[in-house]
């Protein structure tokens, strides 16, 4: 699974960089993101825009990355491509996880 990182405004920017999260990724996802955040601290943005599809395997790894974060911090959605925001509606994890249109709309604005 690869995963990049980049710093965002205060946020840490997390790009999945791949089309599927699914039973076949979804171990290797949560070490991943678990390498990611261990040492960070403030809200984790996840860059889903290239994801197309997402299984139960995958939504419950992105629900443990979530969890692992700690109390005091937050996991923001972005960019889900209809099927995957499809997935989220029906499980009713869209009402769990903040879920942005884009990058752009979930990076925290400097202040001004």
């Amino acid at each position: 699974m690869q995963l990049s990182s980049s710093p965002a405004n205060g946020a840490t920017l997390i790009t999945v960089n791949a089309t599927r999260i699914d039973a076949a990724a979804a171990i290797q996802f949560r070490d991943s993101m678990r390498d990611l955040t261990a040492d960070g601290a403030g809200d984790i943005i996840m860059d889903l825009s290239q994801v197309t599809f997402v299984d139960s395997s995958g939504l419950g790894a992105i629900v443990g990355a979530m969890k692992q974060l700690g109390s005091g911090r937050h996991m923001h959605l972005a960019g889900l491509t209809p099927d995957v925001d499809k997935v989220f509606r029906l499980t009713r994890m869209d009402t769990v996880f903040a879920i942005h249109r884009s990058v752009a709309d979930a990076t925290p604005r400097a202040a001004g």
